[in-house]
């Protein structure tokens, strides 16, 4: 029996959220509904300017995949997450959030030289959230950051697309799928981001290789992937290059292929507040109930219900309990 469900790679970022207008986005000339890479005296600049408008101080372990991570943790699952942080305060305290959450890392990454990664996360009224990341120390993740021997011992690998923005990254990423493949581990991407797919589409094909999986989207970004005109047409796409895939679809859902047939998922109808985490919610309950023998179809409604429930509240994670809860009630449906 594997010692973890998910073997996760990702950014290692410091997030702050951060309740914003459209208005304020144009005068600082920041792209909405993306993730845009910043230098940190851009990031600092922001800061001044934001200082008014915090809603969400407290500190947490943030990153893409992280979130994903600790959400499977947070079901009950068990998780392990190579990243990199510098031998800051910053980077002390990521850690030691890891660590709260019951989460593995290879702690040797923590005595890097220079600056842990900080995320700003601006929430429009809409709900929509755009991200200006400095990525730090995470930007020299490499493949000297995996555990193989944790790797091996796990029935998914999962990688953050955002990787691919760095060179030593995105070869690390390769590695860990080769290694996975090697060792029988199933491999898992996410797209993570439209403006991702559209820069990045080359870096993204060497972390696909031959192939993986399975891969998270959301509609956007299959679509920009494959270039068509409908979600169906960018699910035939997806086929060429995963095994399965899960295209989420917000308020419409999502889209899930188990390797054999198409599932649809119900949504679940909440008046969102905050996007910020939604896939990444959706990706760590799906592999959660993946990795304990469910099939697409359940794992999908768990993790269209646990995404719902974290859009109503601000910030990318939900507590403990919260999982528990939705565990609790997706198990009762179920029986």
């Amino acid at each position: 029996m594997s010692s973890y469900d998910v073997y996760g790679m990702g950014a290692a970022l410091v997030d702050t959220e951060i309740e914003v207008d459209d208005g304020f986005l144009a005068d600082a000339t920041i792209e909405k509904g993306v993730m845009t890479l910043v230098d940190e005296p851009r990031q600092h600049t922001l800061l001044g300017l934001l200082e008014q408008h915090l809603v969400y101080a407290r500190r947490a372990s943030g990153g893409s995949g992280a979130n994903s991570v600790i959400a499977t943790r947070y079901f009950g699952g068990t998780a392990f997450y190579s990243c990199k942080v510098a031998d800051d305060e910053n980077g002390r305290f990521y850690l030691a959030d890891m660590e709260r959450a019951g989460v593995h890392t290879n702690r040797l990454a923590a005595g890097a030289t220079g600056v842990t990664g900080k995320c700003l996360v601006m929430i429009t009224p809409d709900a929509e959230r755009t991200m200006n990341t400095f990525l730090g120390v995470s930007s020299t993740l490499s493949a000297e950051d995996i555990d193989p021997v944790a790797l091996a011992d796990s029935r998914f690998l999962y990688i953050e697309g955002y990787l691919v923005t760095s060179p030593s990254a995105r070869a690390a990423a390769v590695r860990a799928r080769e290694l996975a493949e090697a060792a029988g581990v199933r491999t898992a991407l996410s797209f993570s981001d439209p403006g991702i797919v559209a820069h990045f589409r080359e870096g993204l094909a060497e972390m696909l290789g031959g192939g993986v999986d399975l891969i998270f989207c959301n509609g956007a970004e299959a679509l920009e992937w494959s270039g068509a005109e409908t979600i169906e047409a960018a699910a035939d796409s997806l086929r060429s290059i995963a095994k399965s895939f899960a295209i989420t679809l917000g308020a419409e859902g999502a889209l899930v292929f188990d390797g054999h047939q198409y599932h649809r998922i119900a949504p679940h109808p909440v008046r969102a507040i905050d996007t910020n985490g939604a896939g990444d919610m959706f990706a760590g309950a799906y592999l959660y109930a993946l990795a304990r023998g469910h099939g697409a179809a359940a794992a999908g409604a768990l993790a269209c219900r646990a995404a719902a429930e974290l859009v109503t509240h601000y910030g990318p994670r939900l507590s403990g309990p919260a999982h528990q809860r939705l565990r609790d009630e997706w198990e009762s449906s179920r029986s």
